[in-house]
C-alpha cells in the first residue's frame, strides 16, 4: 500500500476492518515530534506504529466554493444535501442518487459516504445556495507501543501513514503498568518485569536495593505480601525502622517516661490506670496542689473537670500504707511539669506478635535477643526502642534477574514505578526476604508516614497555659510550724489538705495521645541545689567585700541565718523505692 495522508486513510477506512495497524511514513522529523494529544504529549517519530482500534466523527467543516468561508457542522446535523449539477459533469452524479429515490436528499452521513468515493460539490437549502466542499474531522484512538493510555488523534494531524495490518500480525503492543496496579493482578505472578521509569517520590528506605530501581532493571515479581508492620523510633537517637510481623527478635517491656502531668494523662488508656514513680521534685501550688518528691508512688486514674480546668486524679502511695487502704488522693493540673517514670515490673521475654496484642501503643521496649536469621540485628544496639503504630500494608515480594534469591518487600504505596511485563520465565525459587524484617526510614519519609497514620494529621493537643510567673520581689513566708518541722525529720510529710471529688468535679474527656516525634539527644546534667534555696526566709543582698578578715560575732550571725536539713536518711529510701521499681 502506498503512503497517504492521515486524513485521506481515515476518510476512506471502512469501520468494519477495525482494527489496523499503521506504520508512520513521514510528516515528522526522525527525533521525534512532539504533539498534544487529548490534553497528552504523544510523541510520533518515523516508522512507529498505531494500532486504530476507533474511529468518531467529531465535525463537518463546509467550505463555500465560491467565497471560501467555512461554516463547522455538528454530526447531529439534520439537513439534507444534493449534488451541485452545475458544477459537476452530468453522468457522474447519477449512480449515488439511485438508491434514495422518492427522498430529496442524503443525510450528513449519507454524503459523507459518497464524498468519500468521489470529491464533488454539494448544496445544502438549509445552509445557503452556494456550492458546499465537505471536509470530516474524525478522532481516531489508538494504542501505541509502550505507552500506558490508549490516544485520541485528530485525523487531521499531518503526518503520512500506511496500512501494515497483514505483515503485522504478530506484533504484540506492550502496555505499561504501575507497580501500585500489579497488586490488583495477584492471577499474573510470578511475572518478569522491566522498569520503565523509577520512583518519582523521594527516598523511603535506607536499604541497598532501593536505588537500584532505575529505568532498564529488570525485575522478578514473585507475590504479594500480607504481613502487617510496626513503626519504631530508637529513643537515643534520630533513626527509624519498619519492623514486620515476621521478626524474630525478643522484647522486653521497658518503662515509660512522662515529661509531666500533660503526657502523663495523655498516655492514660480509658479504664486503665496507670503506676508511674516521680523521677523529679515538683513544688506545689497553694493547698490544692501538694508538693511531690523524687520517689513518689502515683496511681494516675482518670481525667476530672474540677470548675474551669481539667485535672488527672491521681493516689499517692506510701510504704506505710497497707493493701486495702487507696492512698492520699491528688488532682493534678495538667500543666504541672516534673518526671516520671512508669512503674513495670515484667521480666518477660515477648515476640513482636505478643507485645502487639497484649500491650497498647505505644510503647517502650528494648531488645533482649536479636533475630538469628539476620546477619546484623542493628535494634540489639539501642537501648531502648519505641513502637509506635502497627501499619497494614500490601507489600509485593520481589528479586532482581541477577540476584533470584535474594528478595526484598516492596511497597507499591509508597514506592510506585511504571514497568512493562515480559513474558520470560520466572525463577521458581521463592527467595528469601530476611532484609525485609528490619527496614531503616529516612527521616523525611518517617515524618510523612505519622501524617498519614490515624490521627496524625492533627496536631498534637496544646499544654495548658503556664501559671503566672511570681514576683520578682521576694516574699517572707512564715517559718513551718514545728508538727510540721518534726514530721519532715520522721522521714514523713506534712498532711496537706485533700482534694474531695464531690460534686463539683466531673469526668473529663481522655486526651488524644500525643504525636509521637524524635527527641534530640540531650546529654545528662547534674545539678547542684544552692544552700538556702528553698529556706523561707529572704536572702539579703550581698555586702561590699571587705580586706578585714571575718570576726566570730559575723560567723555565729551567719550560721544562724542559714537553716541546713539532714536528708541522708531521706537519700536511701528514695533509692530504695527506685530499685525496687526496676526488674533490671
Amino acid at each position: 500500500m502506498e503512503p497517504l495522508s492521515f486524513q485521506e486513510y481515515i476518510c476512506s477506512l471502512d469501520p468494519t476492518t477495525l482494527p489496523r495497524i499503521l506504520r508512520i511514513c513521514s510528516g515528522v522529523y526522525f527525533q521525534g515530534s512532539v504533539y498534544e494529544i487529548s490534553g497528552n504529549e504523544c510523541c510520533l517519530s518515523t516508522g512507529d506504529l498505531l494500532k486504530i482500534t476507533a474511529v468518531t466523527l467529531q465535525k463537518v467543516v463546509c467550505e463555500n466554493v465560491h467565497t471560501g468561508q467555512t461554516t463547522e457542522l455538528l454530526p447531529t446535523f439534520k439537513g439534507l444535501f444534493q449534488p451541485a449539477l452545475d458544477l459537476v459533469p452530468c453522468p457522474t452524479p447519477q449512480g449515488p442518487f439511485l438508491g434514495v429515490s422518492g427522498k430529496k436528499g442524503l443525510t450528513l452521513h449519507q454524503a459523507l459516504e459518497w464524498r468519500g468515493r468521489q470529491t464533488q460539490p454539494l448544496r445544502c437549502p438549509t445552509i445557503g445556495p452556494h456550492a458546499l466542499l465537505l471536509s470530516p474531522v474524525y478522532e481516531v484512538q489508538a494504542t501505541m507501543n509502550l505507552r500506558r493510555d490508549e490516544v485520541k488523534i485528530p485525523s487531521t494531524l499531518e503526518v503520512d501513514v500506511e496500512d501494515v495490518t497483514e505483515e503485522s500480525q504478530d506484533v504484540h503492543f506492550s502496555r505499561p503498568l504501575l507497580l501500585s496496579e500489579v497488586l490488583g493482578m495477584e492471577e499474573v505472578l510470578p511475572t518478569q518485569a522491566e522498569i520503565l521509569e523509577g520512583p518519582h517520590s523521594a527516598t523511603i528506605f535506607e536499604s541497598a536495593w532501593v536505588p537500584r530501581l532505575r529505568k532498564g532493571q529488570r525485575l522478578q515479581i514473585h507475590s504479594c505480601s500480607h504481613t502487617w508492620k510496626v513503626l519504631a523510633s530508637a529513643r537515643s537517637g534520630t533513626r527509624r525502622f519498619l519492623l514486620s510481623s515476621a521478626y524474630q527478635g525478643r522484647f522486653r517491656r521497658r518503662p515509660r517516661q512522662f515529661a509531666g502531668v500533660q503526657e502523663l494523662a495523655a498516655s492514660l488508656q480509658p479504664g486503665q490506670q496507670l503506676h508511674v514513680v516521680v523521677m523529679q521534685d515538683c513544688e506545689g501550688r497553694e493547698d490544692d496542689v501538694p508538693p511531690l518528691s523524687v520517689g513518689d508512688r502515683l496511681e494516675a486514674r482518670q481525667l476530672l473537670l474540677a470548675g474551669a480546668s481539667t485535672r488527672l486524679l491521681c493516689l499517692r502511695h506510701s510504704e506505710e500504707e497497707g493493701e486495702e487502704e487507696e492512698g492520699e488522693e491528688l488532682l493534678l493540673p495538667l500543666d504541672l511539669g516534673g518526671s516520671f517514670v512508669e512503674e513495670v515490673c515484667d521480666s518477660k521475654k515477648y515476640r513482636l506478635t505478643e507485645l502487639v496484642e497484649l500491650l497498647p501503643l505505644p510503647c517502650d521496649v528494648r531488645v533482649v535477643a536479636t533475630d538469628p536469621a539476620l546477619e546484623r540485628d542493628v535494634l540489639g544496639s539501642f537501648p531502648a526502642l519505641r513502637l509506635e503504630a502497627r501499619i497494614t500494608q500490601p507489600f509485593l515480594v520481589s528479586s532482581f534477574c541477577e540476584e533470584p534469591d535474594k528478595g526484598f518487600e516492596i511497597p507499591p504505596q509508597w514506592l510506585d514505578l511504571s514497568l512493562v511485563l515480559t513474558e520470560e520465565p520466572v525463577h521458581s525459587q521463592v527467595p528469601s526476604t530476611h532484609c525485609s524484617r528490619v527496614e531503616e526510614l529516612t527521616e523525611a519519609f518517617y515524618y510523612k508516614l505519622l501524617a498519614q497514620l490515624p490521627g496524625g494529621s492533627a496536631p498534637p493537643p496544646p499544654r495548658p497555659p503556664k501559671p503566672k510567673a511570681a514576683s520578682r520581689d521576694v516574699q517572707v513566708q512564715p517559718r513551718p510550724a514545728p508538727e510540721q518541722d518534726r514530721a519532715r525529720s520522721r522521714g514523713k510529710r506534712p498532711q496537706v489538705p485533700r482534694p474531695t471529688t464531690s460534686s463539683q468535679t466531673r469526668l473529663a474527656r481522655p486526651l488524644p495521645p500525643p504525636l509521637v516525634l524524635p527527641q534530640k539527644v540531650k546529654s545528662l546534667t547534674t545539678h547542684r541545689s544552692t544552700p538556702n534555696e528553698y529556706s523561707p526566709r529572704p536572702r539579703l543582698p550581698a555586702a561590699p567585700r571587705s580586706r578585714k578578715a571575718p570576726s566570730n560575732t559575723d560567723m555565729e550571725r551567719s550560721s544562724d541565718e542559714h537553716d541546713y536539713e539532714v536528708i541522708e536518711e531521706d537519700i536511701q529510701k528514695t533509692i530504695k523505692k527506685i530499685q525496687t521499681v526496676f526488674p533490671f
